[in-house]
């Protein structure tokens, strides 16, 4: 997870700064780091609740940066390509920590 947080800092280094941009790279740099941290806290927890809780931020993090992939990919097309290759991980992240979810409820 900190490599995706950092493949997306170095993504956000690469696009061209304008008005639309800005905000893209901004709410990109946030959601795209958020899980990681996220999950030191969970795995930190004191409590099943509070573990349960910064999961469901992980994933809610996860599709929040694929959203904005996809919309860096259609500003700046010259950045489709690594764009798709970290939405998908972003996907990948949403699976697990689903599944992680899925888990707990069980228990």
């Amino acid at each position: 997870m900190e490599k995706f947080a950092d493949d997306v800092n170095v993504l956000c280094k690469k696009v061209p700064f304008n008005f639309v941009t800005k905000e893209i790279v901004d709410q990109l740099s946030r959601s795209g780091s958020s899980p990681a941290a996220n999950y030191i806290e969970a795995i930190e927890s004191l409590s099943k609740k509070d573990f349960y809780f910064r999961i469901r931020i992980c994933r809610k993090e996860s599709r929040e940066a694929g959203f904005w992939l996809r919309r860096l990919a259609k500003v700046c097309p010259e950045l489709a390509k690594d764009c798709v290759i970290l939405e998908d991980e972003a996907r990948q992240f949403l699976l697990i920590f689903s599944k992680i979810l899925t888990k707990y409820s069980n228990d």
